[in-house]
């Protein structure tokens, strides 16, 4: 029998709060805890950590920028992971991952009854954040000689990575604690990596090869590391280098600022990208303001003098029934009155033709049925 092996040992991104224990995730409510993640982790930073012996219930959401390599969770499993793929309410496809049979090496457990099942939505939500659940199903013996083997060394390392936004605008941003900050890259013995270099390049023409290889390779926004690291170090060294990028930008703005306050002649400023930037080569700055204030002049002229000079609105004498035909209405009221009277006319000779039939009924001693016309 083929067991599933566990994958490296790293720490993954998870997000801070804590969602709870469930005794079951149903597929309803596996969509709405991914959608509402995926609304929250732009503004939520993720923290690294390491996923080790979860109990019976719990339930945690990490970002995976490789859905199908799960980091290693310290539970050994008797059984290889399958995968299938549901539609969900909403117009979604939800992917689950379901492992069985699994257990605590070096534990009290006596029997594999472990299930992790992991959810991320294909459609309709963020591929690469997953709902993990851990819970309880049907339990197998534990295999004699995994009982005692760990997946995994301990103890784990301490984490010191700083939590990292992983989507919308900060995306890739560290976060550090309060008084914290990104420390300075140091080399060896605590000399600086680049001094080291230089003097490696001046005595030996190989390094020299290297470095230059190196830099090729960071100029593509790689670090030669990078080329062999697993993606969540590979995204920590992305984030180096923004913040590596970001502190060169600072010194420049710096140095140009004490150019300026030292008498020297400050850098050109930067200009928005608005119809006016080519103006100020040109045109002095009394020219310009003149011109700025004609022009602001002139667009409110155009709004506001309607209102102000325009031609008013007299209200009109005529009364408001002019519109009709004093004899047409005549004729139509005269019409009205003698179809009135016709109907009245009907009404009372109706009336006296039953009053007649009433009065020969009572003389016969018969009953009639009256006949409507």
């Amino acid at each position: 029998m083929s067991f599933q092996q566990p994958h490296p040992d790293a720490p993954c991104l998870r997000y801070p709060e804590n969602i709870g224990l469930h005794a079951n995730v149903t597929i309803e409510v596996a969509v709405n805890m991914l959608v509402r993640a995926a609304q929250l982790s732009s503004t939520v930073p993720y923290s690294w950590t390491f996923i080790d012996k979860l109990v019976e219930g719990q339930a945690v959401l990490i970002f995976l920028p490789n859905p199908t390599q799960f980091p290693n969770d310290g539970i050994r499993y008797q059984d290889q992971e399958t995968r299938y793929a549901l539609t969900a309410p909403g117009g979604r496809e939800i992917e689950v991952m379901e492992i069985k049979y699994g257990f605590v090496p070096n534990s009290q457990e006596t029997s594999a009854w472990r299930v992790r099942r992991r959810y991320r939505l294909l459609k309709g939500g963020h591929p690469q954040i997953t709902l993990v659940h851990y819970t309880r199903g049907p339990a197998i013996q534990i295999v004699p000689s995994l009982l005692n083997t760990p997946v995994r060394q301990y103890p784990l390392r301490q984490i010191t990575e700083p939590s990292v936004y992983v989507m919308g605008d900060k995306a890739g941003q560290k976060v550090y604690p309060p008084g914290a900050g990104p420390p300075p890259p140091q080399g060896p013995m605590g000399m600086n990596p680049q001094a080291m270099g230089m003097n490696q390049q001046a005595t030996n023409p190989q390094a020299m090869a290297m470095n230059q290889q190196a830099m090729n390779v960071q100029a593509m926004g790689m670090s030669p590391q990078t080329m062999v690291m697993n993606p969540q170090a590979m995204i920590a060294q992305q984030n180096n280098n923004m913040e590596a990028l970001e502190r060169r930008r600072e010194r420049e703005r710096a140095r140009e600022r004490s150019g300026s306050m030292g008498g020297q002649r400050p850098a050109p400023p930067r200009l928005d990208d608005d119809d006016s930037a080519d103006e100020f080569e040109v045109i002095s700055t009394r020219t310009l303001a003149l011109t700025r204030y004609r022009r602001n002049h002139e667009l409110m002229e155009e709004v506001f003098k309607q209102a102000s000079f325009g031609n008013t609105i007299t209200s009109s004498s005529h009364p408001a029934y002019s519109i009709f035909d004093k004899a047409e209405l005549d004729a139509k009221v005269a019409k009205l009155q003698e179809e009135a009277e016709a109907l009245q006319a009907q009404a009372a000779e109706r009336r006296a033709r039953r009053s007649a039939a009433d009065d020969i009924v009572v003389g016969s001693g018969h009953v009639l049925m009256e006949v409507s016309s």
